[in-house]
């Protein structure tokens, strides 16, 4: 009897390992998958939401933050996981230069409906130009 304690206690430790480690595999891949995909949406959101006539007349770079808005919600919702929920805040959006700063709650459940855990990324990007274009004439 004392023998089959022991093949069942190791069981049951073999399965809450197992149910540990997907538990962490589904956390760092959703954190991964959604910094990511935020670093990529926000760069093209803000090279889509260049101002270009501005840029040629001054030779600043400047993004216009209505279309900034709406270029990464559009591009969020096409890459996002379906399944996912997320909470996006934009609280910074500066102009001239053009900086954004981002935070992203998404909510990771790892069985089922049993355990749901929220992971959060934050995100501050900014243009950068080699050159300064001047219009001689």
């Amino acid at each position: 009897m004392k023998e089959a304690f022991w093949s069942v206690a190791f069981i049951v430790a073999g399965i809450v390992g197992l149910a540990f480690l997907i538990l962490a595999q589904n956390l760092t891949s959703t954190d991964q998958q959604n910094y990511y995909l935020a670093k990529e949406v926000t760069t093209a959101a803000m090279l889509d939401a260049v101002d270009m006539p501005y840029y040629r007349y001054s030779g600043n770079v400047r993004i216009i933050s209505e279309k900034f808005v709406e270029n990464f919600a559009r591009r969020w919702a096409e890459s996002a996981d379906r399944l996912g929920s997320y909470e996006i805040d934009i609280y910074d959006i500066i102009e001239l230069p053009p900086k954004v700063s981002i935070r992203i709650l998404g909510r990771a459940e790892s069985f089922g409906s049993l355990d749901e855990f929220q992971v959060k990324n934050r995100l501050d990007m900014i243009i950068e130009r080699k050159y300064n274009y001047r219009s001689y004439e």
